[in-house]
């Protein structure tokens, strides 16, 4: 899940490789996102496939998942795993 710094929004998807698609996205690679760059990375979950990667996307998208990040935006987010902590970082 990615915050905008610029509008405060978030994107949600899912990816094979999270720091490949992070730096497109901060790129200006992503349509969906080009526009509302930079980007900070909020919370990321491992799966076993794309498919199942798929079906939670699904999830954070309706409306259990957006409640569930509502109270995350309250409680704070769970830490992010060592290996994508430095994605987290806001960009200067």
């Amino acid at each position: 899940i990615l915050k905008s710094v610029k509008d405060s929004r978030t994107y949600t998807g899912y990816a094979k490789d999270v720091a490949v698609r992070f730096s497109e996205h901060n790129r200006g690679i992503v349509n969906a996102t080009k526009n509302r760059r930079p980007l900070v990375l909020l919370f990321v979950e491992e799966h076993r496939s794309l498919v199942d990667a798929k079906k939670r996307e699904i999830y954070w998208k309706n409306g259990a998942g957006r409640r569930k990040l509502k109270e995350y935006f309250a409680a704070g987010f769970p830490p992010i795993p060592e290996e994508w902590a430095r994605l987290a970082i806001s960009p200067k």
